[in-house]
């Protein structure tokens, strides 16, 4: 008898990770050995768990899909399908440089397909040797062919008008469950209704930094960071906002930004 294909399952949303968990309980060929709803309890999980086969979430806070990937050695790197919102011409980089995809919602046939694929080539160990080659080149691949141009303006609307509030005038923008409050340079405050790791996308990275699990930040708008007791950072931004940056986003931030 095969032995079972052992999975970790990483999503930052929950209905979405369990959605995908009970269709993989509906098969008697796999075990779900983890979850995780971080990129960074991803890493420590498949670290710890060795699963034969990940499913990877895209995008994550603080840490994606792909920086789950990048973040392991290559001897604990397991097979690797991403978990994406994206349509299929975007996604096909994936599938031509044999690294698998799922797309949400997950489809149970579509699920069977990605285990199938996962079963034969645990079947040849030469082809996990080549996975993480595999997964550079569809990284590559994925963002030339996918990635839409930066926002330059994001439209809000107040009842029966649409303000237009131009990328260089917000200051941050926070999650509060469904919404995103933005505030801008002159601490004007408004209210959209967008998942922030959707909007971070659409953002330039050189201009935007994530500060913490909910709350991005503009670059050029820090003017200071204190270190507070306990070692946690605070971000002064030009506005007089004060935000909390994690640890994690504090060494990135460190590294990145605050060295000659």
């Amino acid at each position: 008898m095969t032995a079972r294909l052992r999975i970790v399952v990483a999503d930052d949303e929950r209905p979405a990770r369990s959605f995908l968990v009970a269709l993989l309980r509906t098969f008697d060929d796999v075990a779900l050995v983890g979850e995780a709803a971080s990129g960074k309890e991803a890493v420590a999980m498949i670290e710890k768990q060795k699963p034969d086969l990940a499913l990877l979430d895209w995008q994550m806070p603080e840490l994606d899909g792909i920086g789950v990937v990048r973040a392991l050695k290559k001897h604990d790197l397991p097979l690797i399908a991403f978990v994406t919102a994206y349509d299929e011409y975007a996604v096909h980089a994936f599938e031509v440089n044999a690294v698998d995809y799922l797309l949400k919602p997950v489809d149970q046939a579509r699920l069977r397909e990605t285990l199938n694929r996962a079963q034969e080539r645990m079947e040849h160990a030469e082809i996990i040797a080549e996975q993480s080659a595999h997964v550079d080149a569809a990284i590559v691949s994925y963002e030339l062919a996918a990635k839409p141009p930066y926002l330059e303006r994001i439209p809000v609307r107040h009842r029966e008008e649409v303000v237009i509030v131009p990328i260089q005038q917000i200051a941050s923008i926070v999650a509060e469950g469904e919404l995103l409050n933005i505030t801008t340079v002159r601490n004007g405050r408004h209210t959209i209704t967008y998942r922030l790791k959707d909007l971070e996308r659409r953002l330039d990275p050189a201009r935007f930094i994530r500060l913490g699990r909910g709350t991005l930040a503009n670059l050029d708008l820090i003017t200071k960071v204190n270190v507070m007791p306990g070692g946690n950072h605070v971000a002064l931004l030009a506005n007089g906002q004060r935000l909390p940056i994690s640890r994690l986003q504090s060494r990135v931030l460190r590294e990145r930004f605050l060295k000659l």
